[in-house]
């Protein structure tokens, strides 16, 4: 679910410096706009695993499941868009 949340983010900016924006609005449109569909995805799957938490042979696991896609979400919408703006050396502009 990550990496194809990965993916996705990272084409949403390829498509948006195609369409002829600065590559800095890029990033930042791209990760506003995948911002909900992500969050949506990773909620549901994490609220998925809340019934499993109960239970003493599958608790662990739903409790790993959701704490790592919760901390993994964060940092496809935070890091990934700072890391590709440091890799391509995204100059800030007005």
């Amino acid at each position: 679910m990550i990496i194809r949340n990965s993916i996705i983010l990272l084409d949403q900016i390829q498509k948006h410096m195609a369409a002829g924006e600065d590559p800095w609005h890029a990033v930042i449109d791209s990760a506003v706009m995948r911002f909900r569909p992500i969050m949506l995805t990773a909620a549901a799957a994490i609220l998925g695993m809340i019934p499993l938490m109960k239970s003493v042979f599958w608790g662990p696991l739903a409790v790993a499941i959701a704490s790592g896609l919760f901390v993994a979400t964060v940092l496809t919408l935070l890091v990934l868009p700072t890391m590709y703006a440091a890799w391509f050396k995204v100059k800030r502009t007005s």
